[in-house]
């Protein structure tokens, strides 16, 4: 009897047990969170509720982070959409004694010697902001809109190699979604698959 009623208690926890953490869509309110960035600075997300707000999960020791970086394009696309009063947050996810972890004097070295145009490079050391989104590679893009809602999720672009020389040609969903949001119209592809490295949780 005492085996039957354990085992009815393992059935019943595994029924009412809160079901794992969802990965955010497009559509969904972007989830909250608040982090302190290179220069000791605190964000908080709903802060910048009204804006148009772009979060890039890098490392610079990633291929596919070096990809963009190394010819100027991750830059531009910082600075072009900073100009149109975007806030673009680069976000380093990777543990200590990960590839890509950087301390904030270190992300600040790295963000001066590639010529960042990031709003601010928040430091994510724990992991807590990553797996909140579900953030899966370096680089992994999200676009929030003015309301707070995720906008388009995934790749940076339409071409998944590792070589520069592929940026050339490829469709840039990132600023194709912070164009659409400016111009008010529908965004053509909200979602797609990210590639790059694996986040070094």
């Amino acid at each position: 009897m005492k085996s039957i009623l354990t085992l009815i208690a393992a059935f019943a926890f595994i029924a009412f047990a809160p079901s794992a953490h969802a990965a955010p869509q497009a559509g969904d309110m972007a989830p909250d969170f608040t982090a302190t960035d290179s220069n000791g600075v605190e964000h908080k997300l709903s802060d910048f509720k009204g804006k148009t707000v772009v979060l890039e999960w890098t490392n610079n020791e990633c291929p596919y982070v070096v990809k963009h970086y190394s010819v100027g394009n991750m830059q531009k696309l910082q600075k072009e959409a900073t100009d149109k009063g975007v806030v673009w947050l680069a976000i380093h996810s990777s543990a200590e004694g990960k590839q890509g972890h950087v301390t904030a004097e270190q992300a600040n070295a790295i963000a001066a010697e590639q010529g960042a145009n990031a709003t601010a490079h928040l430091l994510d050391a724990s992991g807590d902001i990553g797996r909140l989104y579900d953030a899966k590679t370096t680089p992994h893009m999200f676009v929030i809109d003015a309301e707070g809602k995720i906008a388009y999720t995934g790749a940076i672009d339409s071409d998944s190699s590792f070589k520069s020389s592929a940026i050339d040609g490829a469709t840039n969903y990132v600023m194709a979604a912070v164009n659409a949001l400016e111009a008010g119209t529908p965004i053509e592809v909200a979602s797609t698959k990210p590639y790059g490295c694996s986040v070094k949780y």
